[in-house]
């Protein structure tokens, strides 16, 4: 079997964009736009892989600095066969096919170029090339056919006549070649036309020309090779995959009580039986366990999270791990950081960085916990700080196992409390406190009778 090579075409602004960012650095799906067609790509396994970078070159590949990525400088865009033929010094010794994908056609599949590049191997095609028929096909290039159904060529459609432009089947920008035929043609595309431009498409009319067998492949599904062009496609082009994944996921037996309203980035894995409320966002390469619970309104960020967890209405959680059992919220906010052993309770108002929380341990109602390590089967009483910033540094809180903490209790760190520890209701702790021991500040309690009667007659005589 001939080696294969592919080449990712990313080097264009998209100046429709209206943005400063490159357009293949937009996000889709949690990623950058070029990410979603280079792994799809990487699944073939290619021999050789290289993407043409332009526009925010260095931006570009810090998204992606993986070692089986050859990245190739197109200094000026001068069109798509000039963005390939930059290539050429790469696949100097490369003798296999070359697929040729686009960087802002993010939906493409495995499947389906799996198919190209079997039809062009089976067929003994020089070049091969995929069409899509669309309702609509306005900015594409038209495929041109004879009274055979042969290929004799294809148009853009800013050269195209206006029966040209009527054809409904378009060159969807896929493309398989021989490499030895592909930089031979490429070398011989002329840029005379109305864009001034070096066109990757003129390779058919080159190919055709010298009696070579060129082929093509229809796609069964045209959302596959739409491209993103401007940000409401950038929109278009996101509710088509979460389409894709949520069905995905139905499949494979997560309930989302309202698919409409619930965003899963590609990189997130759910298991069965676990049931998504509404409005609910899993982020970037966040886990959910099976049969667990996400009430709604939920917004969570690279989070790991056991077996039978229960996240109720609006919580707010992001680079965390939760353990089975445990329920959080609801209105909780788990900054990045935060461990949390099986079975704990973090309840409403309760806000977490960086903390470490054993097996059983509750908080359950207006806390903050800042920089601390809490034991197993600790309950911390609402209105308790972790006091871990003095201005200049974070210090860290230990809390043993099964402490009673009061409410309304500051704990200011450094500090230490030992297991078994009782700390009274509006203590201020400063100091390590041994296992086993009753901390609490002394304040003498007074009444002072018929106050109330005498302020009021107080202040009607003031306002006389």
């Amino acid at each position: 079997m001939n080696d294969l090579g592919v080449v990712i075409l990313a080097a264009g602004q998209g100046t429709r964009m209206k943005s400063s960012l490159p357009k293949v650095l937009h996000p889709l799906g949690g990623k950058p736009l070029f990410l979603h067609a280079l792994t799809t790509a990487r699944r073939l396994k290619p021999n050789k892989l290289a993407v043409v970078i332009g526009h925010g070159a260095e931006a570009v590949q810090r998204a992606f600095d993986r070692d089986d990525v050859t990245w190739i400088i197109q200094e000026h865009q001068l069109g798509t066969g000039h963005a390939v033929l930059c290539a050429q010094d790469a696949f100097s010794d490369f003798t296999g096919d070359i697929l040729i994908l686009s960087g802002d056609v993010p939906l493409i599949e495995e499947h389906t170029l799996a198919a190209i590049i079997k039809t062009h191997r089976e067929s003994e095609a020089i070049l091969t090339l995929m069409t899509a028929c669309l309702e609509t096909p306005t900015g594409y290039g038209r495929i041109l056919r004879g009274g055979q159904g042969e290929i004799t060529g294809t148009v853009e459609e800013k050269d195209a006549t206006e029966a040209q432009k009527r054809i409904r089947e378009v060159n969807a920008g896929v493309y398989v070649a021989a490499a030895r035929f592909l930089f031979a043609a490429l070398a011989a595309v002329k840029d005379d036309n109305r864009q001034g431009e070096y066109y990757l498409p003129d390779i058919v009319t080159i190919g055709l020309a010298q009696g070579k067998k060129i082929e093509t492949v229809r796609v069964t599904d045209p959302r596959e090779v739409r491209g993103i062009n401007t940000r409401e496609e950038l929109a278009l082009m996101e509710k088509t995959l979460q389409e894709r994944i949520n069905r995905k996921w139905m499949k494979a037996g997560v309930t989302l009580k309202d698919p409409q309203t619930t965003y899963i980035d590609e990189g997130a894995a759910i298991g069965k039986d676990t049931v998504i409320g509404p409005n609910t966002h899993l982020l970037g390469d966040t886990v959910v366990g099976e049969r667990c619970r996400i009430d709604g309104s939920a917004y969570l960020t690279d989070v790991k999270i056991g077996d039978e967890v229960h996240v109720k209405f609006a919580v707010v959680a992001a680079s965390s791990e939760i353990e089975s059992g445990a329920i959080i919220g609801p209105f909780a906010h788990l900054r990045p950081g935060n461990s949390l052993g099986r079975n704990v309770h973090i309840g409403n108002f309760v806000e977490a960085k960086a903390a470490t929380i054993g097996e059983g341990t509750k908080a359950n109602h207006l806390t903050y916990l800042g920089d601390c390590t809490i034991g197993r089967d600790t309950n911390i009483g609402a209105g308790t700080i972790t006091c871990n910033y003095d201005g200049f540094n974070k210090y860290r809180t230990t809390i043993g196992d099964r402490v009673q903490v009061g409410s309304d209790t500051t704990l200011v760190a450094p500090i230490s409390i030992g297991d078994d520890v009782y700390v009274a209701t509006a203590t201020t702790v400063r100091h390590d406190v041994p296992a086993g021991a009753l901390v609490f500040n002394e304040r003498e309690e007074r009444v002072r009778e018929g106050w109330t009667e005498r302020k009021h007659k107080k202040m009607k005589d003031k306002n006389k």
